[in-house]
């Protein structure tokens, strides 16, 4: 059994959507880290928080 299908839609809470981007950032610099090393590809991430911080991620060979 899979997990429910959810509304893409912005949250309104300002505490539960930066817990949320944080876990959801954490899974894409993760996903991205897993891309790079397995297929030998370069790849590049650059995000932008909703407080302006910058997060990014680039693979080397």
């Amino acid at each position: 059994m899979g997990r429910g299908k959810i509304q893409i839609r912005r949250i309104d809470n300002s505490t539960s959507r930066q817990v949320t981007f944080s876990k959801r950032r954490n899974g894409l610099l993760k996903k991205a880290k897993e891309l790079a090393i397995l297929c030998d590809a370069e790849v590049g991430v650059v995000i932008f928080s909703s407080t302006a911080k910058l997060y990014d991620f680039a693979s080397t060979r």
